[in-house]
């Protein structure tokens, strides 16, 4: 198995985030320093460590769902963040967040150890959606609406999402397939307009429900198996 694979699957860290430390020398095998992502290991042999901290990948998965409240950065140790995602992790379990909300943002983010679960849901090809509610400032006209639908070029791409319905005179609905930093807000902007607050609502069949600001539950079976369907794959295991 690739070193890299290893530390996503065992919850460690996503792809990108595992290549970087495994790079930047955090990651021993058998007390020596690797540097090569792609490094082959044997998990049943081999001892693994990040920064001195064995890995062990488990058989055992773990699936929660946490409200992330607004002014909390969706990483798991920043030095300059005042909250992260860490206080909401049951201690003893080593999970990372499926995707980010930016810090002024809230809403529901899944918290997995299962990395081939949350690689597929991330990965844009799987093009799982994510559904948005946003609070502008002002009330949105219909031709705003039909900017919106039609697509808007930002300096990274096009925001284009797939669904966008009025809730409310302030109240916009968005389901997006993909999730650049910061997209829903600088969509807004480039039409004049700005947003108070930004909600996620759902990521694929997985909704936040009734949830309040900070809470964490595991999914349940069906949330669970409704999730394998979405990825195109078995349902994970809990």
């Amino acid at each position: 198995m690739r070193l890299n694979k290893l530390l996503r699957d065992a919850g460690v860290a996503a792809r990108r985030k595992a290549d970087q430390l495994i790079q930047d020398g955090h990651v021993e095998v058998n007390g020596h320093s690797v540097r090569e992502p792609w490094h082959e290991v044997d998990p049943r042999n081999d001892t693994i460590t990040v920064d001195g901290r064995p890995i062990v990948l488990s058989t055992q998965r773990h699936y929660l769902k946490l409200y992330k409240p607004r002014g909390v950065t969706s990483t798991l140790a920043d030095p300059h963040a005042e909250r992260t995602l860490l206080a909401f992790i049951p201690e003893g379990l080593r999970l990372t967040p499926v995707g980010r909300l930016d810090k002024d943002s809230e809403g529901l983010i899944l918290l997995t150890d299962d990395g081939q679960l949350a690689y597929r849901l991330t990965h844009p090809r799987f093009g799982v959606p994510k559904r948005y509610r946003a609070t502008l400032t002002r009330s949105p006209g219909k031709e705003v609406l039909a900017l919106l639908r039609n697509g808007i070029q930002l300096e990274d791409g096009p925001f284009q999402p797939s669904e966008v319905r009025r809730i409310s005179d302030r109240d916009i609905e968005l389901t997006l397939h993909e999730g650049r930093k910061r997209e829903i807000r600088r969509g807004f902007i480039a039409v004049g307009l700005r947003v108070d607050r930004l909600v996620r609502l759902a990521i694929g069949p997985l909704e936040l429900g009734d949830l309040q600001p900070g809470q964490v539950v595991p999914l349940t079976a069906e949330e669970l198996r409704a999730l394998g369907v979405q990825v195109g794959g078995t349902s994970p295991a809990p």
